[in-house]
């Protein structure tokens, strides 16, 4: 048996799904936060977090980056730790930090760091000669406007150090780019207390389909478990409304992705002992890296995997943070794609119908998930503001995504929002 320190996690499925996989894999962990209140909130009523059902939950200023190598360091000494994890990506540099201070397996911490910071992620990859958009990473207003002016409209404009979409929006002209930067400007610390840097990131506008590799590293190899496939929304934000897995494309793209993201992964240093979410762009000119992500898949695209190929890439990250081979070998599940849905608000006001009992009954379905009717909803801007989702399989070939676009026609026929 081994014992993991899960140092903070995202509140949705991952965090589920991590403790779940440590306790499936024979293992305890103990669970460090600077907030209970932040898991308290996110749990059903009369339910328990299952992050607060760790051995030992224990607070501290999981923010304070100088102090916590630390204070991790004396909870070792007690407590014998045999890695260090977590889901959320504001905590992904730290916990690097501290598993190399330990001694615990753990990537490269510069690797990850420059993973997170999106503006560090271009640069890198740009002296690499990885493909990538054209780029400019600024601060002050006249620089922004002249390097969008270079780049040319329209383009995209990001947070470097933000998550899940978070402000990322297309702009067509200087008046859409000062707005996209005052929406910035005023967005100064993110949802976990840390201050954001005031850098502002452009990027060429890129055509094409977009997917993602989900891969893992182990011992300076890195394996590719499969590419995914994503449909976006909720322009001009980019609104994550689905995936499925495997993507529905022909051998040449699955491979041109797949070797896009291999040489992302090496040129930053992601070789050991990190499951990785590479975003990749399919455009005219060949493939495009979006943003490299050091931790597992969000949006239940790891369910998705573990459908299809019966590998669970929350097992196989618990796995490789204790420094042990993955098993990525793949079982019969009966299914040849899954497809996740997500119901996406395009208003404000309130939830008042929203009824998925006929659909959790329905051949092929594989999960369906609502929100309740009487809560406040408001206009989706990134991926935070969902009201649920669908999932689907197919045993046949790559139809998934076809039943889970009805399924959601169908809970769209039936919600009403006043």
């Amino acid at each position: 048996m081994a014992h993991l320190l899960v140092l903070e996690s995202w509140v949705g499925s991952m965090s589920r799904l991590l403790p779940r996989a440590i306790r499936e894999g024979g293992h305890e962990f103990t669970f460090l936060t600077r907030d209970l209140h932040h898991y308290l909130r996110s749990a059903p009523e009369g339910v328990t977090h299952p992050l607060l059902g760790a051995r030992n939950v224990i607070t501290a200023d999981t923010n304070d980056t100088d102090a916590l190598p630390d204070r991790v360091e004396r909870l070792h000494e007690v407590f014998g730790f045999d890695a260090v994890v977590t889901s959320c990506d504001y905590y992904l540099p730290a916990v690097a930090l501290t598993a190399e201070r330990l001694g615990l397996p753990a990537p490269d911490p510069e690797a990850v760091l420059n993973a997170c910071r999106k503006d560090a992620t271009r640069r890198v990859l740009a002296d690499a000669g990885v493909p990538g958009p054209r780029f400019a990473v600024h601060e002050e207003w006249a620089e922004l406007a002249r390097a969008a002016r270079e780049i040319g409209y329209p383009l995209v404009v990001k947070p470097v150090d933000l998550c899940a979409g978070m402000l990322v929006r297309r702009v067509d002209d200087e008046g859409q780019l000062a707005d996209a930067v005052r929406a910035l400007a005023d967005f100064p610390v993110n949802a976990r207390g840390q201050r954001r840097a005031p850098s502002v990131l452009l990027e060429e506008l890129l055509d094409g389909p977009e997917v993602s590799v989900e891969t893992v590293s182990h011992a300076g190899t890195v394996h590719v478990v499969g590419v995914t496939d994503k449909s976006i929304g909720g322009a001009p934000a980019f609104i994550e409304t689905g995936h499925m897995f495997p993507a529905a494309l022909p051998a040449t793209g699955t491979a041109a992705a797949e070797q896009t993201a291999l040489t992302a992964l090496k040129a930053l240093g992601l070789t050991d002992a990190v499951v990785a979410h590479t975003e990749i762009k399919l455009t005219s000119a060949g493939p495009r890296v979006v943003e490299v992500n050091p931790r597992p898949a969000g949006n239940r695209i790891t369910e998705l995997v573990r459908h299809v190929t019966g590998i669970d890439l929350a097992a196989v990250a618990v796995d490789v943070a204790l420094g042990r081979a993955p098993d990525l070998r793949r079982t019969d599940t009966g299914l040849r794609s899954a497809a996740i849905g997500f119901l996406v608000p395009d208003a404000a006001g309130t939830l008042d119908a929203l009824d998925g009992t006929r659909l959790r009954t329905m051949p092929g379905v594989l999960e369906v998930e609502l929100a309740e009717p009487g809560g406040q909803v408001r206009a989706a801007g990134s991926n935070n503001e969902y009201l649920g989702h669908v999932m689907a399989g197919d045993p046949d070939g790559t139809g998934a995504r076809g039943r889970v676009e009805a399924l959601l026609g169908e809970l769209r026929s039936g919600m009403v929002i006043r």
